[in-house]
């Protein structure tokens, strides 16, 4: 009788129970790199042979399929991150920062000026030096959030549902779609979970990003419930939208497009006049610079890709708000039409924080 053995082996990233057997063999692989195989009677024969086939193939797969990953994951690894660094431990700052709500804007592995600002932002709550690098300290303070970086996502049915087609440019053209929606599946799941489509396609090489019931490998986002806000500050020279609670407590800071030298953004103290979800979009030329007077005005139907993204929230100043974007990848690079644009995960997570006559003070 061979009796059971366990024996601990070490692989790649990757989440996944290989079963031979009828329950005769185990072996599951967790995000830590480690593979725990527990084998059992296989045939009234020892299931090493067995095993060993299973965890070759399982290991070369993981190795070639999450070498990113298994980099995100990596705590150790505590090395500055500073303007320019673009590797694995930048994915793991931008996620850890966007869970505390300070938030990156898009994840993307590269530390651009959206991280920047989130960066120093963290820094100044927590009373680093708001110098911009993410050092020993920072990584400590961050780590606080033990929880992995990463998960596991199965695509569905409804995730492929769409529909799916491009935005036309022509405004006229948008008005007569019945929704504004996402391009591609990829595009839908890319923003659920706040990355980019690159970065969903190198944590997922090999992964059909179109066929329900692929296991793909995302971003760990989800956020502490919200809490209420008693202001919002827009910041001109940061670019950044800021909710406070009671007692001065920052309760999250969002990287914004704001308007330029066209669309000012309007200074003052306003309020929140209301909040729309998923926002129909009255285009009128008259209040867009660029646009032919002669121009006929516009309702464009609701969906992400809107010009006022996922939500609306008015401001008392009429034609002025804060709302989503049809394009995260683009927020704090350009200027908007005045108004004030996030991503549609930020815009929607703000639109929980606050409720008609929350005081709005625009800022420089």
């Amino acid at each position: 009788m061979c009796k059971e053995q366990s024996s601990r082996l070490r692989v790649a990233h990757l989440i996944s129970r290989a079963r031979v057997d009828s329950s005769a063999v185990y072996v599951t692989y967790s995000l830590s790199g480690t593979a725990n195989a527990s084998l059992t009677r296989v045939n009234g024969k020892c299931g090493m042979a067995v095993v060993s086939t299973i965890v070759l193939a399982l290991t070369t797969h993981a190795a070639t399929l999450n070498r990113v990953a298994q980099a995100v994951e990596n705590r150790s690894d505590t090395g500055e991150v500073r303007l320019g660094t673009a590797e694995p431990r930048v994915v793991r700052a931008q996620i850890l920062l966007d869970r505390a709500r300070f938030s990156p804007g898009q994840i993307d592995g590269r530390y651009g000026a959206d991280l920047g600002v989130a960066v120093k932002g963290y820094q100044e709550d927590h009373h680093l030096n708001p110098d911009g690098v993410i050092g020993t300290q920072m990584w400590r303070d961050l780590d606080a959030d033990n929880r992995p970086l990463l998960t596991t996502y199965t695509i569905t049915a409804a995730d492929l549902k769409g529909p799916f087609m491009p935005i036309p440019q022509d405004v006229q053209e948008q008005a007569r779609m019945k929704w504004m929606g996402y391009e591609s599946p990829s595009e839908e799941l890319a923003e659920r979970f706040h990355l980019s489509p690159r970065l969903l396609a190198d944590l997922n090489p090999g992964r059909d990003l179109e066929k329900a019931g692929e296991v793909i490998t995302v971003p760990a986002v989800e956020r502490a419930p919200a809490r209420r806000a008693v202001r919002v500050v827009v910041s001109k020279s940061k670019r950044t939208v800021t909710a406070y609670g009671v007692g001065n407590t920052l309760l999250a800071q969002y990287p914004a497009t704001m308007g330029g030298e066209h669309d000012p953004l309007p200074l003052g103290h306003w309020t929140i006049t209301i909040v729309q979800h998923d926002p129909w979009f009255n285009y009128d030329p008259a209040h867009f610079w660029n646009a032919s007077p002669n121009e006929a005005m516009a309702k464009l139907p609701p969906g992400p890709r809107n010009p006022a993204g996922v939500v609306w929230m008015g401001l008392s100043k009429p034609h002025y708000g804060i709302h989503g974007t049809p394009d995260p990848g683009r927020i704090r690079h350009g200027e908007s039409y005045g108004c004030i644009r996030l991503t549609n995960w930020d815009a929607a997570d703000l639109s929980h924080m606050v409720i008609r006559g929350t005081p709005a003070i625009l800022e420089e």
